[in-house]
């Protein structure tokens, strides 16, 4: 199945970068793998959900392996969440290519931020930990995330991919006080929900594409 997701970005048009692996540990909401994908535009986005290719592949290889407990049958154990990001202008970053992007923790988090601060105090505590990450090179490679726009997928608000160095690196970063302030002063008063969730990246190539 992860095979299969990993080369789709072979097959078609539009896929820039895929990280994705077994998901470590327990999630509050049984999720047991996770995928991240990275588009040129919005249109090569909505041509990847429409795209027979990735069909086939859902049909054949994912549908068959997942089970959903939830009321609605029609997510069949599968969720996905869009946004909009910028990252550095550069090849490596982009593309996410290189030694540092070989190896190490690809940590994803999934809020929903209670209706009255999705305008102003969301946004300011998504700021306040894209700062925090950026204090960190040495832990941290990359950072991303924005508002979910995905309409067909409402359970959660705002997404934040972390691509750490290493395990170490993970839980250096998330022991912190820095990090504990900025959760607690920020975050918790206006997440209603969160999923927090990571998994390791192993090394799939050493060519810049």
């Amino acid at each position: 199945m992860l095979d299969y997701l990993y080369t789709s970005q072979y097959q078609m048009r539009g896929i820039v970068a895929v990280s994705l692996g077994q998901i470590s540990g327990q999630t509050k909401e049984d999720f047991t793998h996770a995928v991240f994908m990275r588009f040129q535009s919005k249109e090569d986005l909505t041509k990847f959900y429409e795209n027979p290719f990735y069909l086939q592949v859902l049909k054949e290889h994912v549908v068959p392996n997942c089970h959903s407990s939830r009321l609605d049958a029609s997510l069949q154990g599968l969720m996905n969440v869009d946004y909009e990001s910028e990252v550095e202008d550069d090849i490596l970053p982009i593309f996410r290519k290189g030694e540092d992007f070989n190896y190490g923790i690809e940590f994803v988090l999934l809020i929903v931020f209670v209706e009255a601060a999705i305008s102003g105090p969301a946004e300011d505590a998504l700021t306040s930990l894209q700062e925090l990450t950026m204090e960190f090179p040495c832990l941290i490679v990359q950072c991303t995330q924005g508002s979910n726009f995905n309409f067909s997928s409402e359970d959660y608000t705002h997404g934040v991919v972390i691509r750490f160095r290493s395990r170490e690196a993970f839980e250096i970063f998330f022991t912190s006080s820095r990090y504990r302030d900025v959760w607690k002063s920020k975050f918790q008063p206006i997440a209603r929900k969160t999923l927090a969730i990571h998994f390791s990246v192993d090394p799939v190539g050493t060519e810049i594409m």
